[in-house]
């Protein structure tokens, strides 16, 4: 790891003033994805500033009924909070199945949505990557891509986003609030990440600059009755080989409104609009349930060693979603 300055940050204005003022500066919350990639060489900041302890750690109940999460409250903090719990259980459940107890107690809300990949060819500075090095080539699609994405994917990237909490988020239409030196702005989560195309080094839509200060969850009813389901290869802390975030309300056996959003299978939360559409006023039941998974995942495009991940994602709709039913009942 090359030296670096380093300066705390007391308050919003201050943080980003000392961002502008450095190109090669980035913020510091967790640092739990940050300093790996510079122990590797990925990411060579010349200034890191802390913001860890700017005044952005409250969860607070909004008088519509949504929660707003402030950027840096931890991880064990927001699956903890009560609120959390009780208006979205599957937010809860993803966070405790992203990461360590020691991980959860520095990882942030702002830190975990701009997470990088772990593509083993991103991470390893000798090997070409379009999203490291624009241009360079992606060896995943002829390499090592068991765990990459069969969703949104180009020949340039087949990378994964590796957030649980993103997939929640996306899935309960979160919004996420900035600050940048033109002043305060937000992006819906849907239009947060960009698209990869052949530019998979442009990641998000945040400004140059900005700041996250805040994650909005508007209200939402069918949160209230959610699961999040997490498929890894090991039970110990392994990043998802895929994911669903699944809510949903049923009325005399019909589907009045559903969300679901998948993980581990996209370059960014991937919430499966289409099936929403396909299970909206339609029966509750196990063949509807397969008929909005084959729609959604009728658009994958799965490379020869992860073709396993569209009867995977396809078994986890109709086992999330059974699962809900038999527990609305009860």
């Amino acid at each position: 790891m090359r030296e670096f300055a380093y300066q705390r940050a007391h308050d919003v204005s201050g943080a980003l003033a000392l961002l502008d003022a450095d190109p090669q500066a980035r913020f510091l919350a967790g640092g739990t994805n940050l300093v790996d990639l510079m122990k590797t060489g990925v990411e060579r900041p010349g200034r890191l500033v802390d913001i860890r302890e700017l005044p952005l750690t409250e969860i607070e109940v909004q008088p519509d009924g949504g929660l707003r999460i402030g950027a840096t409250v931890t991880n064990s903090d927001l699956a903890a909070h009560p609120e959390v719990r009780r208006r979205y259980p599957a937010l809860a459940q993803a966070v405790l199945a992203g990461a360590s107890g020691q991980l959860r107690n520095m990882a942030t809300v702002g830190g975990n949505l701009l997470q990088r990949t772990r593509c083993a060819y991103f991470a390893d500075v000798t090997m070409p990557c379009n999203k490291r090095a624009p241009g360079s080539g992606c060896p995943a699609v002829l390499g090592e891509h068991r765990n990459h994405a069969i969703l949104g994917t180009s020949d340039h990237c087949v990378a994964t986003h590796p957030s649980d909490m993103g997939v929640a988020l996306a899935a309960f239409d979160a919004i996420v609030s900035y600050e940048s030196a033109e002043g305060t702005g937000e992006l819906a989560l849907a239009d947060f990440y960009l698209p990869v195309r052949d530019t998979p080094h442009l990641e998000t839509a945040l400004p140059s600059g900005a700041l996250i200060t805040a994650v909005t969850l508007p209200p939402s009813p069918v949160a209230a009755r959610s699961h999040y389901r997490k498929v890894r290869e090991r039970a110990s802390y392994a990043f998802a080989v895929g994911s669903i975030a699944a809510a949903l309300d049923v009325r005399e056996g019909v589907v009045h409104d559903v969300r679901l959003a998948f993980g581990a299978v996209a370059s960014h939360p991937w919430r499966a609009r289409v099936a929403e559409r396909v299970l909206r006023g339609a029966p509750a039941n196990a063949e509807a349930f397969a008929a909005a998974a084959t729609a959604e995942l009728s658009a994958a495009k799965p490379l020869p060693d992860n073709v396993f991940k569209v009867p995977l994602l396809r078994n986890l709709v109709m086992s999330e979603l059974t699962a809900l039913v038999e527990e609305s009942a009860r």
